[in-house]
């Protein structure tokens, strides 16, 4: 503050909420309110000196007490020894007093100049870190400025401190859809128009917030119910710049779309990670300078153009990604936002979906799992936006065909993408194509040379010569010939070279094309040791991307130790590449050649099939305990079909989760591979789905694992197996009923029940039961729901599954609930969290506080209601359950709004909409329902009609019941119009 005289320079004084005083860490009491209201006027006149009138004014008004400045004086004085050494702080002066203290002793002053810094780096362009300061001066309001104190000045600072938070809140909220938060903003702005409802910039900004979030009628709504509000409150228009966003809205004006820089992502809320995924490239990378180059110029000239699409095209082996890798490595620092890479395993027999290559992309670059569609076309749609205003490069290496890899391009300007294939992409539009041929000869020698040692080849240059032309000129043949002499010091060259042509006689019925990669597979595979050779052939019958040193301990049935040292001498070999630490992958061709030679070599035959159960073994084992370590008393373990081979183990829920979701991939391709198996293999497939059910609710794995459900179904019936088909549609109907398609999920679980209850198998039993009640709950046939999760709880009870007991209690609160029986419904919610709390039951607790929330809510106890959703809240976020996190959020709008909150209630009902695609329609027309109603209590009628329109939309398709009450929302809205 002004004034500054060096006293008092140890007291820090807040008016930015209650008036406190500090010395150091000290709280010091500064007396009655009136007399924190006379510290509070000093404070804030800068260090000027008020007058004893002015004071009393101040304190008083018009009508101050007989003994006002006597009274004056005593706070004063109180004041002063309150100050203690530093009293010399309130100075008495010309008949009146004033506070010197230092610049910065005042909570204000560090408000100030935080605002005013970040106004400073709002016009230099820097519009994250002007959000920050906004973010950190507004943190420093600790409540009500002046907090409970009376009198007229009190009053009217206290206006004018609330007013100046506004603005800065506008300031920030501003920056918020600046650096594209708009989504984030959304429930901030609901609640502050709903608080200020004529202040006409919270209202433009939530126009364009919903606009830029995909919710235009909504955005056209608030501009109606504003027009309204105005017009019945002040008899005036909206303002010139609302009306002039309302008709850009109308009109889809193309600058109202976000179009950001790098530097103006926010450093807050969903984070942009900036991917670095490219494989290490090969420090003896050779030759291919043209086209190093050439692909080069179209990288680093991406900038400014709509996107750079190069694809290069050659036979397998000539070194596509090893050029591709190479450029790209060197071309990163034009993409400072990161570069993403994926093996598309074009040549394989079963090429990488697109959907689920963008699923892994998007939660790449940040995205959480409950803000990833399900189809195709969405994730690519989000995949594009996301990628807006930065600069990321993608290689998508081994594609099949311009069809693949379409969806996978970024789409924006600054971006580029690198393609590989055997294919020309002569149908890819705009692409840069580039045919790559084998090396030169002296390309070849040079690469050989460099692998091999210049003293070697040096002596023998002709039989250096007659190698790399026997391997077809071929980078990856000569790779792998050359590490083979690198290994073996006693062989000459010309030793090689006699040995590869004795090997392609042997191969010449084979492909040109292929003749010489083959050959120097045949070499390379010769000369492994006999466990580097099985290694070899056993790894390659595993499909997925990769496999962890884990899991190819599984397959070679080896400790991790003897496993990494066989593997680390295949890379050394060329064999085998190190995808990441602890990761391995082939080449495709050399996926295919060790498949070959398993099937060729490997004996006995048997020994196939056990390294492929034994993988299958290690996912359900490790899948089983992370299963059980989250859900402690659940019999599910109990009923698995056995194993022989162990998994990994956890400490905790945490890790187990980690491992579940980094390993999908490969462990859904593991159980697709064994889809056509039956038998023993089979009903191992469906029991490890069943212990990897998380994977169904995460959204980017949830298509991948209702795909392997399927094709486990189709195996199970044409094979006639009861066990294995009840256990599949049991997966199946817990997969419909969270994407909210309940007429499959009621008849997969129907099946599975009969089909349980047949060959005696109790988890179809319990499980599908359940699922038939939940369904029959949602379907509000209640006869039916009562009934299904009594039989649910006395199986559950039969086979001493205490979490499943809980479960179906908690299912049945709800039944009670909706038929009138409060009490009961409310004990038997409190029967299930007793239940879950037990059994030590980690984050399924949360389930039981969920219930026991709905149920307070139905008995109007709405503060015990919130405080076990918000018990709840936490523990579901923490766990990855993100379609409880949001449908947590929406039970609370529903207490909200019950105790009349609606601003609270469509803040959390703002925060369920963030399940997006997670839960299917019926849950998000569900959510859509309650924020109408919550805008609706707010005032905000159009906006309500819009939210109720799309609800109704969703029901209708669905054929849900729910539509007829929102017809007649929809009809009272308009009757009050």
């Amino acid at each position: 503050m002004a004034g500054d005289t060096g006293h008092g320079h140890h007291l820090r004084f807040t008016v930015l909420g209650p008036v406190r005083a500090r010395r150091g860490r000290e709280l010091l009491h500064i007396g009655s309110p009136q007399q924190r209201a006379l510290l509070a006027t000093l404070l804030l006149r800068g260090g000027r000196t008020a007058t004893a009138p002015e004071l009393v004014d101040a304190l008083w008004g018009e009508e101050p007490p007989h003994a006002a400045l006597a009274a004056l004086r005593t706070y004063a004085s109180r004041l002063r020894k309150a100050f203690g050494p530093d009293a010399d702080a309130l100075v008495s002066e010309s008949g009146g007093y004033a506070i010197r203290v230092g610049h910065g002793c005042l909570d204000i002053d560090k408000a100030e100049h935080l605002a005013t810094e970040a106004e400073k780096s709002r016009v230099a362009g820097d519009r994250t870190r002007a959000r920050e300061l906004i973010n950190e001066a507004l943190g420093v309001w600790d409540g009500e400025p002046l907090a409970n104190l009376p009198g007229p000045y009190a009053e009217t600072q206290r206006a004018r401190l609330e007013e100046w938070r506004l603005t800065l809140i506008e300031t920030r909220l501003d920056l918020d859809l600046e650096v594209g938060a708009h989504a984030e903003a959304v429930s901030e702005l609901t609640a502050l128009t709903a608080a200020h409802p004529l202040r006409e910039r919270l209202r433009e900004l939530l126009m364009l917030a919903l606009y830029r979030s995909g919710r235009q009628a909504e955005a056209l709504a608030v501009y109606a119910d504003t027009r309204k509000l105005l017009a019945e409150e002040l008899g005036v228009d909206p303002c010139p710049e609302l009306a002039e966003l309302q008709q850009r809205i109308l009109q889809a004006d193309a600058d109202l779309t976000l179009h950001l820089t790098p530097d103006d992502r926010p450093h807050a809320g969903p984070t942009f990670i900036r991917p670095a995924q490219l494989p290490a490239t090969v420090s003896d990378f050779t030759g291919r300078t043209g086209f190093v180059d050439e692909l080069s110029d179209q990288l680093v000239t991406a900038e400014g153009r709509i996107m750079a699409v190069s694809a290069v095209a050659g036979i397998g082996g000539v070194g596509k990604t090893t050029l591709a890798v190479h450029v790209a490595h060197a071309a990163r620092h034009h993409f400072p936002d990161g570069q993403l890479y994926v093996d598309l395993q074009g040549a394989g027999p079963v090429p990488a979906e697109p959907e689920a290559v963008l699923g892994s992309f998007l939660r790449a670059l940040g995205i959480p799992d409950s803000a990833i569609p399900d189809g195709l076309e969405e994730r690519a749609a989000l995949f594009r936006s996301t990628l807006d205003g930065r600069r990321v490069l993608a290689l998508l290496d081994n594609a099949r065909d311009a069809a693949q890899i379409r969806p996978l391009l970024p789409g924006t300007e600054g971006c580029a993408a690198l393609v590989t294939s055997r294919s020309r992409m002569v149908d890819l539009a705009g692409a840069h194509l580039v045919d790559l041929d084998v090396m030169s000869p002296e390309e070849a020698l040079v690469l050989f040379t460099r692998i091999v040692g210049a003293e070697r080849v040096g002596a023998e240059r002709d039989a250096a010569m007659d190698v790399v032309a026997a391997c077809g000129f071929l980078p990856l043949a000569i790779r792998i010939a050359a590490s083979r002499l690198a290994a073996r010091r006693t062989w000459t060259v010309s030793v090689l070279a006699r040995k590869l042509a004795d090997e392609r006689r042997r191969l010449d019925e084979l492909r040109a094309g292929d003749l010489a990669v083959k050959a120097t597979f045949e070499l390379g595979y010769g000369q492994l040791e006999p466990a580097q050779a099985r290694a070899f052939r056993l790894l390659g019958l595993a499909d997925g991307p990769d496999i962890s040193l884990a899991a190819a301990s599984a397959v070679l049935d080896l400790d991790a130790d003897a496993t990494e040292e066989l593997l680390e001498s295949l890379v050394d070999t060329s064999l085998l590449e190190s995808a990441a630490p602890g990761r391995y992958r082939f080449h495709d061709l050399v996926r295919l050649y060790a498949r070959a030679c398993a099937e060729r070599d490997e004996q006995p035959p048997a020994e196939r099939s056990a390294a492929m159960s034994r993988l299958l073994d290690f996912y359900l084992v490790t899948a089983a305990g992370a299963y059980v370590l989250e859900r402690p008393g659940d019999q599910l373990l109990t009923h698995l079909a056995p194993t022989t081979h162990p998994g990994l183990t956890f400490v905790d829920g945490g890790a187990a989760s980690d491992w579940l979701f980094a390993e999908a991939g490969c462990l859904l391709a593991c159980v697709r591979q064994q889809a056509g198996e039956g038998g023993d293999t089979l009903r191992r497939a469906v029991d490890l789905l069943l212990a990897a059910k998380d994977l169904a609710e995460s959204g980017a794995d949830s298509r991948q694992y209702e795909q392997a459900a399927s094709a486990l179904l189709t195996t199970a019936r044409a094979t006639g197996d009861t066990r294995a088909e009840g256990r599949a549609r049991t997966v199946l109907a817990h997969v419909d009923r969270i994407a909210g398609r309940f007429a499959p999920a009621d008849e997969h679980a129907r099946l599975a029940i009969l089909l349980g209850h047949a060959c005696g198998d109790v988890v179809p039993v319990c499980h599908a039961t359940n699922i038939r009640g939940i369904i029959a709950i949602y379907q509000h046939r209640y006869d039916d729901a009562e009934l299904y999760l009594e039989q649910a709880l006395v199986a559950f009870r039969g086979d001493g599954n205490r979490p499943g007991e809980a479960s179906a209690l908690s299912n049945l609160s709800r039944v009670l609930l909706d038929t009138g029986r409060t009490a009961q419904g409310v004990q038997m919610a409190e029967q299930a969290v007793a239940r879950y709390r037990e059994i030590g039951a980690s984050w399924r607790i949360a389930n039981g506080l969920y219930a026991l929330g709905v149920a307070l809510t139905h008995a109007r106890r709405y503060e015990e209601a919130l405080s076990r959703l918000s018990e709840a809240l936490p523990i579901f976020r923490d766990n990855r359950q993100r379609l409880w996190e949001g449908m947590t959020h929406y039970r609370m709008a529903n207490v909200h709004l019950g105790a009349d909150r609606p601003a609270a209630a469509a803040h959390h009902a703002e925060q369920a909409l963030k399940l997006r695609y997670i839960g299917g329609a019926w849950r998000r027309a569900n959510i859509l329902t309650i924020l109408g109603r919550s805008l609706d209590a707010l005032g905000q009628p159009g906006r309500a009609r819009a939210c109720w329109t799309e609800a109704l939309s969703m029901y209708e398709q669905l054929g849900a019941s729910e539509a007829d009450e929102v017809r007649g929302l929809l009809a009272g809205v308009v009757a009050a119009a």
